[in-house]
């Protein structure tokens, strides 16, 4: 059990989409819309994690088609994102937008994470340790992922508040919104290589 609440921390902590834009959420509009973000990131989570432990998710990705589509739209969908980090100029604002990403927005990037199906699967196929009570194993690796996810994602929503606080350089707020750009696009191109 402790060998698979490590996986969940490393796992989870490693930039992708889901804390890369929570930090941007942070970091542009502050811990009240992050809130809102995280939370719909949390429920986009457990619902990728639904689909994984049904077999949705296997099932659907094996129609090749579907399976190209899903693919090609979210690394389309998420290398938007990283452009829209990478050309944020000197002002550290990973989401550009009017309103603020809400409880809805990060519901709808769950399900289109690569990183959330890459991560639930690893998870919930691998690190047995009860086998032969696999429904409560199952029920025992959700809730140890809720109570490290949840902490997780709240650090880097601090952190997006408080790059927000302290106001820096615009040379070094544009050397952020490179290296995360950078991050969001191994995360994309190891996602795409992986399905390749």
């Amino acid at each position: 059990m402790l060998e698979f609440a490590a996986a969940v921390f490393f796992l989870i902590i490693t930039p992708g989409p889901g804390v890369l834009s929570t930090a941007g959420v942070g970091s542009g509009y502050g811990y009240k819309a992050g809130f809102a973000y995280v939370t719909g990131l949390w429920v986009g989570n457990n619902i990728v994690a639904g689909l994984v432990v049904s077999g949705v998710a296997a099932a659907a990705l094996s129609v090749p088609w579907l399976r190209a589509v899903l693919l090609w739209g979210s690394a389309a969908y998420l290398l938007w994102l990283t452009a829209k980090i990478a050309f944020a100029g000197s002002k550290i604002a990973f989401i550009h937008a009017e309103r603020a990403p809400g409880l809805w927005n990060g519901i709808a990037l769950q399900p289109i994470n690569p990183k959330a199906y890459a991560v639930n699967t690893a998870l919930f196929s691998g690190f047995a340790f009860m086998p032969q009570a696999l429904v409560t194993e199952t029920w025992i690796k959700l809730l140890l992922l809720n109570v490290i996810w949840i902490p997780i994602h709240l650090a880097w929503l601090w952190a997006g508040v408080t790059v927000r606080r302290l106001d820096l350089d615009p040379s070094v707020q544009r050397a952020i919104n490179i290296v995360m750009a950078l991050a969001m696009l191994t995360v994309v191109a190891l996602a795409v290589h992986a399905q390749l």
